[in-house]
């Protein structure tokens, strides 16, 4: 049976909001990294403790496979509204546990390891949360508007990073940076933890989606990663390199780009994370948009979009920022490199969901997105910081240049999911 309109709204909102306190825990850690990474690593200078942090950040992201594999298995057998709630509740515990581990000072290398445990869970649970949840907003949206409600996902996910930026600006105008280097910085981890609670209650009432009904009542097939990788090989190459270019472009424009202007182009932290603040806020409303042209056009021509200029722009836009000491010219760089990047954020989740059958689709979208970014997406910190510490910055801007032409060359080959779409319920 069709879902009402209102019903259908009802379950997108309530999905997207638990979708915003996820990734709000998970960003937390990269906003408030300047504050903390001398508490959990030895002294040195910013450069390298910034660089241990972001080790931390990209070892977080090799459970995201694990936890692509494992729970999108479960959101395949036993429902959307199951994974998401299952993902919530370890979200939380990774968020109390750094909120109350000890320093360096205190326990020695005891810290960073608990940290480092710390984002293991975190890890697991947004590995699967991204595949539950990009396949409830994609199977909840109706055919005709699937682009726009499923831009959904990164309108949440970005907002999880933009309110944990508006924690450090609230913070920053109320503390001083000594207080925030000394414990202030526990403060964000703990109103995630206390979010999640609520949000695993929230779950808890979501109604589950008619795909996945039907699929469970028609017996299609078993999810695992097995029939995955034999029966669904293509698509499973598909959304790796599709994913491979366009994570590493996200994370370098938004996660990184905090620290690329305050380490490399000079400005203090608070203009970097104003900055950063008032770019992603932008980025932020351009994704529904881009997703209701997409329901118009098609899903391809906004990746082929992305490509072609992420390949054309990429370098100049580095170069640009690190030659000009105007906070407004800076703003304007980085949000322009994120109009380009919109031309995948906005769609990518709805692409993956297209490609796969029901009784697969969870795990189909989770794993091998959740591999790209253990693979380029995590690392993307940590490898533009060991460019840097090597004296040659403008490696990583040819690295990910390089990137972005593999996945144009998939959009290219790839057909357009909204015209041959497995999502067959409207």
């Amino acid at each position: 049976m069709s879902q009402d309109r209102g019903h259908r709204l009802r379950s997108i909102l309530g999905g997207s909001a638990g979708n915003l306190v996820e990734w709000y825990d998970w960003y937390a850690y990269s906003s408030f990294t300047l504050y903390f990474a001398g508490q959990f690593f030895p002294a040195a200078d910013q450069t390298t403790q910034l660089l241990n942090s972001a080790i931390v950040f990209a070892v977080g992201f090799v459970m995201r496979p694990v936890g692509g594999w494992v729970m999108g298995i479960y959101a395949d057998r036993r429902g959307r509204k199951a994974g998401l709630t299952l993902s919530v509740t370890l979200m939380c515990a990774g968020s109390l546990l750094i909120a109350v581990t000890p320093t360096y000072a205190s326990i020695g290398w005891l810290a960073p390891i608990i940290l480092t445990l710390a984002r293991l869970m975190q890890g697991l649970s947004v590995g699967g949360e991204y595949g539950a949840s990009a396949t409830y907003l994609s199977e909840m949206a109706g055919r005709e508007r699937r682009g726009f409600f499923s831009s959904f996902q990164y309108v949440t996910l970005i907002a999880g990073q933009l309110t944990a930026l508006c924690v450090l600006l609230l913070l920053q105008s109320v503390m001083s940076e000594s207080e925030l280097e000394a414990w202030g910085w526990r403060i964000p981890f703990a109103i995630g933890g206390v979010l999640a609670v609520a949000v695993f209650w929230l779950r808890r009432r979501l109604a589950e989606t008619e795909s996945f009904e039907n699929a469970r009542n028609a017996g299609d097939g078993r999810s695992g990663l097995l029939a995955l990788l034999r029966q669904h090989p293509r698509e499973f190459v598909t959304v790796l390199l599709l994913t491979a270019g366009g994570t590493l472009a996200f994370y370098a424009y938004s996660i990184y780009m905090q620290k690329f202007l305050a380490n490399s182009a000079g400005f203090s932290r608070q203009t970097a994370t104003w900055i950063s603040a008032g770019t992603l806020f932008v980025f932020m409303c351009l994704q529904p948009l881009a997703g209701a042209l997409s329901d118009r056009v098609g899903r391809k021509p906004l990746m082929v979009a992305f490509g072609i200029a992420g390949v054309v722009f990429t370098w100049p836009i580095f170069w640009a920022l690190q030659h000009t000491d105007s906070a407004a010219a800076a703003f304007a760089i980085v949000l322009f490199a994120l109009v380009i990047v919109t031309g995948y954020t906005s769609i990518n989740a709805v692409v993956k969901a297209e490609l796969f059958p029901a009784h697969i689709r969870a795990l189909g979208v989770a794993f091998p997105y959740a591999v790209a970014n253990a693979l380029f997406g995590g690392t993307a910190e940590a490898v533009a910081l060991k460019f840097k510490q090597a004296g040659w910055e403008q490696g990583f801007y040819w690295y990910l240049t390089a990137m972005i032409a593999v996945s144009l060359v998939t959009y290219l080959r790839m057909p357009d999911t909204r015209t041959t779409s497995r999502i067959i319920e409207d």
